[in-house]
This record gives C-alpha cells, structure tokens and sequence, in this order.
C-alpha cells in the first residue's frame, strides 16, 4: 500500500512540475512573440549629457512601471526594455522628462513630443490607489504611448504633475526651489 500511495505522490509531483514548465514556456514565448509584433516601435532617445549634468527642475525618486502603446493600460510595449518594472528616478528638465532606471535602459522624453499628464489608478499589472500613479503620454516615433511612474513618496507626486503640465502648455517650470533641490550633504 505504501508503494501505490508514494507512487501516487510522485505522479501528481510530476505532473505539477511539468504543468509549470509549460506555463513558464507559454509566457515566454508569448513574450517573444509581443517583442516581434512591435519591431516597428522606435527606440526612446536616451538622456543626454547635458541633461545629466544640469540640476533638474524636480525629481523623484520611484517606480518605473510600464509603458503601454497609447491608453491602452493592458497594452504593455516589450521592445527596448519599456515593458521592464525597475525602480526609477524621473526628473523634469527644461528640455523634457528623463527616466534614469535601475536595471534598464535610461530614456529622454523630449519636450516637443508630451503630450499629456495624469494621475490615474493603474496601468498592466501595477494599480494603486486613485491618482497614485503619473501616467504621461508621449509620442514615440509614430505612435503614442503612455507611461506609468509611482513616486516612492506621495509628497512628490505633486511638483512632478505641475512641471510636466508646465512643459505640455508650452510653459517654463518655474526654476528649482531650494524644497527640490538636494542638498549639499546628499
């Protein structure tokens, strides 16, 4: 009786681990297959070094959570790191909005090519409560896309929204603050 109940266990062990490495293979393989039907997305400009070397307007730091062809929030882009939740750092500068990410590559969202700024609930994967997560949208070559950051405190969420707002309207945020700008020791 022993060997048909352990027999029985490894069956079902087996087939478990089996039904695992299928989904993990359907999922890749879905993902693959998304990166192949967006070729025809440009990659994003990438900071310049003048933009890494001036002080930027605000910052913060936080989530980058995805970026999603136009509204589409299910819509997840996979080429060019852009589907990639890393932590992040968004800064507003004069010229437009950086995204410097851990584990991914930096982008540059110039100026000319925002569009909008909102505060919403969630996009593919990643909601929070309402308003907590900056969604800017953005034209990226021929399309437009949308992008989801979470600051990592509510406080900054904020001076993030007007700067950006600032640069759709066509305005110049105001200069830094001595709130935004980091301190000395820092």
């Amino acid at each position: 009786m022993n060997d048909d109940f352990s027999a029985e266990y490894t069956l079902i062990g087996f087939l478990t681990g089996l039904g695992l490495v299928v989904i993990v293979a359907l999922m890749w393989w879905g993902w693959r297959n998304r990166k192949r039907r967006q070729q025809d997305i440009a990659p994003p400009a990438s900071v310049p070094a003048e933009v890494l070397e001036s002080e930027p307007l605000t910052g913060a730091e936080g989530m980058y959570v995805t970026t999603v062809r136009g509204r589409d929030y299910l819509d997840r882009i996979a080429v060019h790191d852009l589907g990639l939740r890393t932590n992040a750092r968004l800064e507003v500068h004069r010229s437009g909005v950086a995204l410097l990410r851990e584990g991914g590559s930096n982008l540059f969202i110039p100026r000319a090519d925002l569009r909008q700024v909102r505060l919403d609930s969630g996009m593919s994967g990643k909601f929070v409560e309402k308003g907590g997560l900056l969604v800017v949208s953005w034209t990226l070559g021929d399309h437009e896309v949308s992008t989801g950051f979470r600051t990592r405190t509510a406080d900054d969420r904020d001076p993030l929204l007007t700067a950006i707002q600032a640069l759709v309207d066509g305005g110049l945020p105001a200069a830094p603050t001595a709130a935004s700008a980091p301190s000395p020791d820092a």
